[in-house]
């Protein structure tokens, strides 16, 4: 099967249309399709890394057993509340958690249809983490947003009921499938300690939810 064209849409949780059967997916005539966002080329990418951990790291915080670095000012610094902070050093596109299974439907009139979808299933999705967070996720989270002016959460839930309809061109068939958007940000923990002097960095790359919407591509 060769993939055509892809758009990822976002929609909101009250967006009213009419629903789709699953074991008899509807479409009807119609010649102008629903705006999408922005354009793309294949189904919703998996997360690069194999090694994602869903939520809960960071929590506690643990001081490092290295030996902290000198302070080469004088006099001392002011000390500070020895913790774990949170450096960004770049953020990617947002990358698309699915809840529950795919819906397709495929347009074998020739006109644009207008195809029909409804979520079935409610899912929580949260932070993924590869590598190592050391600092608390929530201070992370914090910095991400401050540092990229982005608006994130710990976690979203896509929920049940969720409908969304979508144009399909003649012979098409249009693939949907619910969930949440994740920015992928790479960053670093470092341990400050009570001198302000830092220690060793430890690189991890975090998924952030970002908000909830439907991702849909088209096969022909």
């Amino acid at each position: 099967m060769r993939i055509s064209r892809a758009a990822s849409l976002l929609v909101g949780p009250t967006l009213a249309i009419a629903d789709l059967g699953t074991a008899n997916p509807a479409f009807e005539e119609d010649p102008t399709p629903a705006p999408t966002e922005a354009v793309e080329t294949a189904p919703p990418a998996d997360p690069e890394e194999s090694d994602l951990i869903e939520g809960g790291a960071g929590e506690v915080e643990t001081p490092p057993t290295e030996v902290p670095p000198k302070d080469p000012q004088v006099p001392p610094r002011e000390p500070c509340e020895p913790h774990y902070l949170w450096e960004s050093t770049a953020n990617h596109k947002k990358y698309h958690k699915g809840v529950g299974p795919t819906h397709s439907n495929y347009n074998g009139t020739s006109r644009t249809a207008k195809s029909q979808f409804t979520s079935e299933v409610t899912g929580e999705v949260g932070i993924a983490v590869s590598g190592t967070l050391k600092a608390k996720a929530g201070a992370a989270v914090a910095e991400i947003e401050q540092e990229y002016s982005v608006q994130l959460s710990m976690k979203l839930t896509a929920k049940t009921g969720n409908k969304f309809t979508v144009g399909t061109p003649p012979k098409y068939t249009t693939n949907a499938k619910y969930g949440v958007y994740r920015l992928k940000t790479d960053g670093y923990s470092q341990w400050v300690y009570a001198n302000r002097i830092k220690g060793v960095k430890h690189s991890a790359t975090l998924y952030t939810p970002n908000r909830i919407g439907w991702y849909m591509w088209e096969t022909h």
